[in-house]
């Protein structure tokens, strides 16, 4: 005697293939996340006005498999042991697993664990704060992403280090930056932020 395999209902049939479509949408999204882009919200006043408290960009992940830095780039790199962070704790693998697919679709912030901001000094610049304007190389920096009439804290003249970066927040009165933490290694990027999404009207490549 042979037995039948049970055929599904309609409905049975639509919430497999639902359930299918999920799962693959959240395997995408971490996918996506882990080796090409992901979304970043901003945590900070650090840099305004180009980026506001609650803005979301997105990151390349791959932006600087193709080329080095650039000055001016807006870059989002894991926090300087010299900035003081928190360092995570230990987490169950099952958690983490959690957290990695809530934060790849949007559900969960990301820890506090990585910075904002733009790249002003490359390997073997010599930067330095003067009279309220940064020098590179002894020359004064265009900076045309600033707000008119904005002024740069004095710091002493530095040589950034090969594979370091210098780098500033827009918003020069209220940024921990290089110039409280010092260069940063070019291995702790994480991206490059590349177009801001939220909110929608202020859609825009960075």
């Amino acid at each position: 005697m042979t037995l039948r395999k049970p055929e599904l209902t309609r409905g049975q049939r639509l919430l497999v293939e639902s359930v299918i479509l999920v799962v693959a949408a959240v395997f995408l999204a971490v996918l996506l996340r882990g080796f090409v882009a992901e979304a970043f919200r901003i945590p900070s006043a650090s840099m305004e006005p180009q980026l506001d408290i609650g803005d979301r960009v997105i990151v390349s992940r791959t932006a600087y498999r193709l080329h080095d830095p650039r000055r001016g780039d807006v870059i989002v790199f894991d926090c300087p042991v010299n900035a003081g962070c928190p360092r995570p704790g230990k987490t169950n693998i099952l958690v983490r697993g959690i957290h990695v697919v809530e934060e790849a679709v949007l559900l969960r912030e990301p820890e506090p664990e990585e910075y904002i901001k733009r790249v002003i000094g490359l390997p073997g610049d010599k930067v330095e704060g003067k009279n309220g304007i940064v020098y590179i190389n002894d020359q004064p920096l265009e900076e045309p992403y600033l707000p008119v009439g904005t002024r740069t804290s004095d710091f002493a003249p530095t040589v950034i280090a090969p594979g370091r970066l210098w780098v500033m927040g827009d918003n020069r009165g209220n940024s921990s930056d290089s110039r409280v933490f010092g260069q940063i290694d070019q291995d702790t990027i994480v991206g490059r932020a590349i177009l801001r999404v939220w909110p929608p009207w202020r859609t825009a490549f960075l």
